[in-house]
């Protein structure tokens, strides 16, 4: 079984300046996800889409292994659809399946990606993709200050209201079929969610997630 992992990065990010190539803890900040999905037991190979040489001339110099592609004219820009991304890149190295991911998971465990694996290629539900979740029970309400989940006169405790789950956007696992199937796009028509430590899941977003995850990274794992 052949796998990809897919990891677009541009050169230019908007709320985080040098987002990919900013220093975490004494690395460029994709330095981490490209090591996990080197580590995992599944992925044979890496590739990543990118715009900037320097970039490129990074992932030669620190990661051999890995395949850089550059990204279509027609492709770049910060409102390009990841779908749009997703269908160049699989084109370029045909697999039997891809996991796609970002730069800005980097607390994400190869252990995580191992059994997001084991998960939907094991079950006997026949799932055609999988993706990352976060587990969230607390109190929403929507815009109209309408409660969403619960019943303000009840006041269950948190921990006992029905579950809602978050994309996290660590990471989509399809195969070409599905990609096509759900209409050139990552979750697929069948899909099986894998849960996440939240800590884990951390998204780096906004500059106060940056620093956010760089502290969590030092306490843990330095």
């Amino acid at each position: 079984m052949k796998v990809t992992a897919l990891i677009p990065m541009k050169g230019h990010s908007e709320r985080v300046p040098n987002k990919n190539m900013k220093d975490f803890n004494g690395k460029p900040l994709y330095h981490y996800i490209a090591q996990t999905m080197l580590d995992s037991k599944y992925v044979n190979n890496v590739l990543i889409n990118t715009d900037s040489e320097v970039i490129k001339a990074d992932v030669a110099k620190n990661f051999p292994e890995i395949k850089t592609v550059d990204r279509p004219e027609e492709l770049k820009g910060d409102f390009v659809s990841m779908n749009k991304i997703i269908e160049h890149d699989i084109d370029f190295m045909p697999s039997d399946y891809f996991i796609q991911t970002h730069s800005t998971n980097p607390l994400l465990k190869a252990e995580t990606v191992d059994r997001a694996f084991e998960t939907l290629l094991k079950t006997d539900k026949d799932f055609d993709s999988a993706f990352s979740v976060t587990k969230v029970q607390t109190r929403f309400y929507d815009r109209d200050c309408k409660p969403y989940n619960h019943n303000p006169k009840e006041l269950l405790r948190t921990q006992d209201l029905d579950p809602l789950f978050e994309e996290n956007s660590n990471f989509f696992i399809f195969t070409k079929n599905s990609f096509v199937d759900a209409g050139q796009a990552r979750i697929g028509l069948k899909p099986c969610m894998i849960e996440m430590d939240k800590v884990e899941a951390l998204d780096i977003d906004e500059p106060g997630d940056f620093i956010i995850a760089q502290a969590i990274h030092k306490a843990l794992y330095l």
